[in-house]
């Protein structure tokens, strides 16, 4: 349900917005986009390889099927969120933790200490900033899906102890205490109009830890729940604008005002789906089509057969729907910018996670692509500098001290106990 406080801060925000970012075209030199590109920190708070280097890829090898490899993440890429995906299927006997465990080790160990070179462990804003200027990508790690703390405020704690700075409240699946967004009309499944009590103590309890909220995949009264409840930003670290593609995972434009207000960012999401309406629409009756066969290769034991049936599926399925384009992901900024302002968009790739992102921007070395476009458009270096990660920074920032005026606040359950 909208309170009338979330009503209040969507309109605070609309009033405050800064004035429209100028849409004047300008001739752009290759010198610009190469200063931009070396000055930036580029920070993409969604990236699912993790999903292959817990299978054993190694993340300084070309990935022929995917969107993210070392080679092509040096020079362009400053901070990495890796995803700890956790895959509804571990909830069934309790494997959740096990596997939150399993991604978190493959950042640490298959991701930073086989490539200390090129990688180096951060957890604070001001980590991310140091490897920048060390000329290192900044790894950083966010878990997808709550059910990963098995309800557990003990875990979430364990898991900021490992590294952990952020948490999506759910994935496609409602846990025990968030509504999803990718079952909230499915009358078998049990639902909380957002968020429970408990999930408010976890949300709490996030604030207190210095763990940022993220609500990409939640239900939309779980949104509002999160804004409410949390007493400092929050993230939607893979998310766009409904308006521009009405893909349900998208947010309206009072949720990316409500998020503002909060003073809160939107991450961009370079899903086909979430990008472009006609490539959600056209994409509908063909995945429906093909579920059967996705279901079917997603049962194979072979790794190395359901990755092929995967990767078949996946060709076939883009031969046939046309993908979203640079200018989709532009048109997505652009509404997100006039929507929310210019200080609450980033960059959410969600890299090796959707099965289409536009072939000009399928990597961090063709940012500049975008940089170029984004300054045709009208865009300041200083814009685009806080889109690609000054903004997020800034949420970083926020939350850490907001953890730091709560230090001596004990634990959500010594305070239920008072």
């Amino acid at each position: 349900m909208l309170t009338q406080r979330t009503c209040t801060l969507a309109a605070i925000a609309a009033l405050a917005l800064p004035l429209a970012v100028a849409q004047q075209p300008h001739k752009v030199s290759q010198a610009e986009v190469d200063r931009i590109t070396r000055e930036a920190i580029l920070i993409d708070t969604h990236n699912d390889v993790t999903s292959r280097t817990v299978a054993g890829y190694d993340i300084a090898t070309p990935n022929k099927t995917g969107e993210t490899d070392l080679p092509r993440m040096k020079g362009f890429l400053g901070a990495e969120f890796f995803a700890v995906y956790v895959g509804a299927e571990y909830v069934n006997g309790n494997h959740s933790a096990n596997r939150t465990l399993q991604m978190i080790d493959t950042v640490r160990t298959d991701v930073i200490a086989a490539h200390p070179n090129d990688f180096v462990f951060a957890t604070t804003a001001d980590d991310i900033v140091r490897a920048h200027n060390n000329h290192k990508i900044a790894a950083l790690m966010g878990i997808e899906g709550g059910h990963a703390i098995e309800d557990s405020l003990r875990l979430l704690r364990d898991y900021y102890a490992l590294g952990v700075r952020y948490m999506t409240l759910t994935h496609f699946n409602t846990n025990n205490w968030a509504d999803s967004q990718g079952d909230f009309d499915d009358p078998k499944i049990k639902h909380h109009n957002g968020l429970t009590p408990f999930g408010k103590d976890v949300v709490r309890e996030m604030n207190r830890l210095g763990m940022m909220v993220d609500i990409s995949h939640t239900a939309d009264a779980t949104f509002y729940a999160a804004i409410e409840t949390s007493t400092a930003p929050i993230i939607a670290s893979h998310s766009g604008c409904r308006a521009v593609s009405s893909y349900t995972r998208n947010m309206t434009d009072e949720m990316i005002k409500a998020l503002a207000a909060k003073g809160g960012v939107m991450q961009i999401n370079f899903g086909c789906d979430f990008l472009s309406q006609r490539y959600f629409d056209q994409s509908k009756p063909l995945q429906a089509s093909m579920r059967e066969q996705y279901m079917a290769a997603l049962k194979l034991e072979d790794p190395t057969a359901k990755a092929a049936a995967i990767e078949k599926l996946k060709a076939d399925f883009n031969a046939k729907v046309p993908p979203a384009t640079l200018a989709d992901v532009v048109a997505q900024i652009d509404h997100a910018v006039k929507t929310g302002g210019i200080d609450h968009v980033g960059i959410g790739t969600d890299f090796d996670g959707v099965g289409c992102v536009p072939p000009e921007l399928n990597s961090y070395n063709k940012f500049p692509a975008l940089t170029r476009a984004l300054l045709e458009k009208g865009y300041s270096a200083s814009d685009i500098k806080k889109i690609y990660g000054e903004n997020l920074l800034r949420v970083m920032r926020a939350v850490e001290q907001r953890a730091r005026e709560l230090k001596s606040t004990p634990a959500i359950e010594a305070q239920i106990e008072k």
